[in-house]
């Protein structure tokens, strides 16, 4: 009879234990389950940088072809440098509307229409565009012929998109 005793508790004993194996387990889930979580949020994070620096590539290219446009455009004796940007978009130079660039576009990495410009040996005329952002481009190489010049630059300011 002393024998039946002794079964029964340690038939108690292990019931009492899976109890906490399961919390462990649940526990482990929970952990596992936030660091898949957080690395589908950092690449989710790398490839909006991605396409960022894509439009951006894009966006500069266009005011880049915009500028050249203008310069291209130019009366005999007329500065070939528009005075701003909104120049290129409506090109004050002709009675009627003449448009180099559709719209003025928000530069895709800082989220804002403040371009940082480069302006003429005179200080007159708006002759190469770039972004504001110190940020490091994930891009470093592999750039367009025309681009070249990007090629393992430190920053996004350092991709200077000038008329050639």
């Amino acid at each position: 009879m002393q024998m039946n005793t002794k079964v029964n508790a340690r038939l108690n004993k292990p019931a009492f234990h899976q109890g906490g194996m399961a919390y462990l387990g649940l526990l482990l889930s929970i952990a596992l389950l936030s660091i898949a979580a957080l690395a589908t949020l950092q690449v989710h994070s790398l490839m909006q940088r991605r396409a960022a620096e894509e439009d951006l590539l894009f966006i500069g290219q266009q005011f880049q072809q915009a500028l050249l446009s203008y310069a291209n455009a130019t009366p005999p004796g007329g500065l070939r440098a528009p005075a701003s940007l909104n120049d290129l978009l409506r090109d004050p130079r002709y009675p009627m509307p003449r448009r180099h660039v559709r719209q003025l576009y928000l530069d895709p990495i800082t989220l804002q229409a403040d371009w940082g410009l480069l302006l003429s040996p005179d200080g007159k005329g708006i002759i190469g565009i770039h972004s504001k952002s110190e940020r490091a481009p994930i891009k470093l190489a592999q750039f367009p012929t025309t681009l070249k010049d990007f090629e393992n630059k430190k920053s996004y300011q350092e991709w200077v998109f000038k008329v050639l």
